[in-house]
Order: C-alpha cells, then sequence, then structure tokens
C-alpha cells in the first residue's frame, strides 16, 4: 500500500487507508479502484462517510447536480441500511439528499413517487416501537405523570388534553396512581386528539376498561384533527375543572405553518476550505465517532452570518401560528402543561446546518438501537426506516409547510412559552427519581437523566436528545 501511495502522488503519508483516502482525489467509480475501501474498519470507514455526506450535502446546497451525484455513488459502496451505526445513517441521509434534488424535477419526482403509500398505520407502527425499544417515551410519560399526580393534589374534577394520544400506557399509569389517592380518585376526563378515528376509539376503549377495573368515574372525549387544525373550542374545558396539557413532541410542527415560502441556502463554504477541514479530520482516526462528530462537525461548513440560531422575542415573533395556539392554550388556564421535545435544533435556515445537526441527533439514537438490538431486528430496521428515515428525509429534503420535523432547543421552547405567559414549573425530585428507578428496573444502560433550570433532560451517554419542561397557567401583571 505504501507503493501505492508513492505513486499516486508525492506525499509522504503513510500506508494507512484512512490517510490515503483523505488526500486521494475522488473520481466516479474509485470503489471499483479502491476495493480495500470496503475492507475499513468500522471508525475509518465511519469518517470517510462523514466526509463524503458533508461533502455531497454541500454540493447538494449548492446546486451541482453532477458533484452531487458523484458522491452519492461514492457513497453507496460504504452505506448500507442494516450495516454499522454510520453506514445506516449514510444510507438515510443520502435517500434524504436525493430526494432533496430530485424535487428540482417535479414530474421526475411525482413519477418515482406515485406507488408510494403514505401510511399513516406504518407511522404509528413505528412510533409504538419506538416506545417498545428505547425509553425516551416512557420516561416522558413518568416525568408527565407524576407532575400531573402533584400538581392535581386535592382536586375533585381532573381534565387532561393530550395533543397527540395514541399510546394508551401513560394514561393507564396514571389512572393505577389516582385509584391510590389517599382521598381517593378524582373525576377524570382524558381528551385525546389524533388525525385517526380509529386510533382514538381504541384509546377509549383500553383507557375506559382500565377505569372501570379501578371504579375511577371517567370520559374519554375523541378529537379527530391534525394538531394543526385544532379547534380549541373543541376540548370544551368546563368550570371547576383542573386542567392538564401534555404535549409530547408535537409544538415543533405549529413552526411549518408560518413558513409559506421555501427559503434559499446561502452560499457554503468554498471547496479548498472544506478539503482542508475534512483532511485534517480523516487523519484523526484515534478519536470515536461520538467525539468527531460532537467537537468538529462544526468545523466543515461555514454558514452565512444571518443563519445564527439567535432566541430573541423578535426572531420568535415570526411564528404567528405558533404564538396563538400558545396563546389559544394559556386562555383556558391550565394548572399544568408538560412540554417534552427533541434537543437539537433542525429548524436552521440553511442546509448545511440542518446536515450538521442532524448528524448529531441521529448518530445518538442509531447508537442507542445499536447498543441493544442485534443489525438484523426486524423492529430495529422498522424504526430507523419509517421514524428516524422519514424525519431525516424531512428534515433534509423538505421545506416550508411540508417541513414539519422543526426541532428546537429547550432555551427557545422556555423563551416561547414564557412569551405566551407560562410560569415554568420546577419538576420534583420524586419525579425524577421515578424516571431513574425506570432505567435501572429495565436495565437501560447508557441513559441518563440531568436536570437543567428546573426541567429534564435525557441522554443518551454525554449527548442530550430530549427535554421535559412543565408549566402554568400566569396572569399577565
Amino acid at each position: 500500500m505504501a507503493g501505492m501511495v508513492q505513486e499516486e502522488g508525492s506525499s509522504s503519508v503513510t500506508s494507512s487507508p484512512l490517510q490515503f483516502f483523505s488526500w486521494m482525489s475522488l473520481s466516479p467509480g474509485f470503489g471499483s479502484q479502491y476495493p480495500w475501501l470496503r475492507e475499513l474498519k468500522s471508525e475509518e470507514r465511519g469518517l470517510c462517510l462523514i466526509h463524503l455526506l458533508v461533502a455531497c450535502a454541500n454540493h447538494v446546497a449548492a446546486g451541482s447536480v453532477e458533484n452531487a451525484n458523484i458522491s452519492l455513488e461514492h457513497i453507496s459502496h460504504l452505506a448500507s441500511p442494516d450495516g454499522d451505526t454510520m453506514q445506516r445513517i449514510a444510507a438515510y441521509f443520502t435517500e434524504a439528499l436525493a430526494d432533496r434534488m430530485l424535487k428540482a424535477w417535479p414530474g421526475l419526482h411525482k413519477a418515482l413517487n406515485s406507488t408510494k403509500i403514505s401510511s399513516v398505520t406504518e407511522e404509528i407502527l413505528a412510533q409504538k416501537l419506538f416506545f417498545d425499544l428505547c425509553p425516551f417515551l416512557k420516561l416522558s410519560y413518568v416525568i408527565t405523570n407524576q407532575a400531573i399526580i402533584e400538581a392535581m393534589e386535592g382536586e375533585k374534577m381532573v381534565h387532561i388534553i393530550d395533543l397527540h394520544s395514541f399510546e394508551p400506557a401513560q394514561w393507564i399509569n396514571l389512572l393505577q396512581t389516582l385509584s391510590a389517592r389517599p382521598e381517593g380518585p378524582p373525576h377524570l376526563r382524558i381528551t385525546g386528539i389524533h388525525e385517526r378515528k380509529e386510533v382514538l376509539e381504541q384509546m377509549a376503549l383500553r383507557l375506559t376498561d382500565e377505569a372501570e377495573k379501578l371504579d375511577i368515574p371517567f370520559q374519554f372525549n375523541p378529537i379527530v384533527s391534525k394538531l394543526e387544525n385544532l379547534d380549541v373550542e373543541s376540548l370544551r374545558v368546563k368550570t371547576g375543572e383542573a386542567l392538564a396539557v401534555s404535549s409530547v413532541l408535537q409544538l415543533h410542527s405549529l413552526l411549518a405553518m408560518d413558513d409559506e415560502m421555501p427559503k434559499r441556502n446561502s452560499p457554503t463554504a468554498s471547496k479548498t476550505q472544506n478539503s482542508s477541514h475534512l483532511q485534517r479530520v480523516l487523519q484523526m482516526n484515534q478519536r470515536t465517532l461520538g467525539e468527531w462528530l460532537e467537537k468538529d462537525s462544526v468545523h466543515l461548513y461555514s454558514p452565512s452570518p444571518d443563519s445564527a440560531s439567535v432566541s430573541t422575542p423578535l426572531s420568535l415573533a415570526a411564528s404567528p401560528k405558533m404564538g396563538s395556539f400558545l396563546n389559544a392554550l394559556w386562555g383556558l388556564s391550565p394548572k399544568l402543561m408538560v412540554v417534552t421535545e427533541q434537543e437539537s435544533n433542525h429548524n436552521g435556515s440553511t442546509l448545511m446546518e440542518r446536515v450538521m445537526d442532524a448528524l448529531n441527533f441521529y448518530a445518538a439514537l442509531f447508537d442507542c438501537l445499536e447498543s441493544t438490538l442485534p443489525r438484523g431486528s426486524i423492529g430495529r430496521q422498522k424504526v430507523e426506516k419509517m421514524l428516524f428515515g422519514e424525519e431525516i428525509k424531512n428534515i433534509i429534503a423538505c421545506e416550508g409547510t411540508e417541513r414539519k420535523e422543526r426541532h428546537e432547543k429547550l432555551e427557545k421552547w422556555i423563551l416561547r412559552l414564557e412569551l405566551a405567559g407560562f410560569g415554568r414549573v420546577p419538576l420534583s425530585y420524586h419525579g425524577i427519581l421515578q424516571a431513574k428507578r425506570l432505567l435501572q428496573n429495565y436495565g437501560y444502560d447508557g441513559y441518563r437523566i440531568k436536570e437543567e433550570n428546573g426541567c429534564l433532560v435525557i441522554c443518551w451517554q454525554d449527548r442530550t436528545l430530549f427535554s421535559v419542561s412543565a408549566w402554568r397557567f400566569r396572569r399577565y401583571d
């Protein structure tokens, strides 16, 4: 191999395949010319894939179809939807980038997707599998329920609004806890919102059956609607009810309604600048993929000055749909609202911002599954394809109102909710304790819960992935 390096160029680099890859020119068909690429160690292959993905994303952002096509061909030699973590991520990111390119030819894009069946049933199945395989939703439900129990102490009539009602486990757990209340259970009413009537019918059956077993007065109020079309009047909040609102991974989708026009990507960094950064990164083959993604990925592109994410009242004011929705909820005077959101910034104005943030976020989620399930697991593949893969495609390939996955960080949600008139409710030590016990009892190694500013964040290793915050109605002075 050393001889091949010397013949290819005058560099005195060592014979490491990774170092050879870092400076050699990328040309069509290089996978067949250099078959050793297929035999790279997982870490080296991962860094090669990051190099190629970022280069491809830069070409897509710049509108360079020919170069993007070459990059996609290169990636195809290394990526695989049933390989290791980075191979799987690369497969879904390239699919998203290719889909974005195809949208420049609407006829071609529509033709290739004309027989694709968009199934809400598949989406629900993927969400249920995610609930079963990873603890994130379980932790959110446990923390939310504990906050509700504490806020509703002594209340005789409790009304809960579930902004995405598809998983009965959360409310079955709450019913069981309420049945053991020293003062007896309250009269409980749950308003469930979902776009599919049959999902709500199943929720009603399961919860009504459980309430009857526990002898709890209960009523389920189904509302068939997408969140963006929800009429707050249909929630039918009654005088004398203590109201709680549960929002699990829902609010961010409302941000799409305020983006009617696709935004143009700003110019990305020059090829020379990217090449030097990528060369430096690829030669750091002693670092783990996670360390690299966390510490160095920011250097791979230069966002425009106006693309910086600044949390100011002025910037948040550009979201009238979100503002009006939160104001409407505030007008219901909830005693408690618990919000769970993805802890990442996938709502950047440029494609490269979103690509880099999504690489960080989904690398951790794919790694969660890699650590607990075999690569051939059908459940794992379904979650990766139907949930993670579709989210990645939406973040990268879509713009305007079509781009629903607009995840933002806790600091923005705090400011947005405070501007709407809500006051923060610190999550209790007992709630944290219950969440930690869940991790211990089910043997979820590698997951952690941390307190931040009275809110909780859920982590995989050192990477924060989800936030849970609690709020209450606060009167304006």
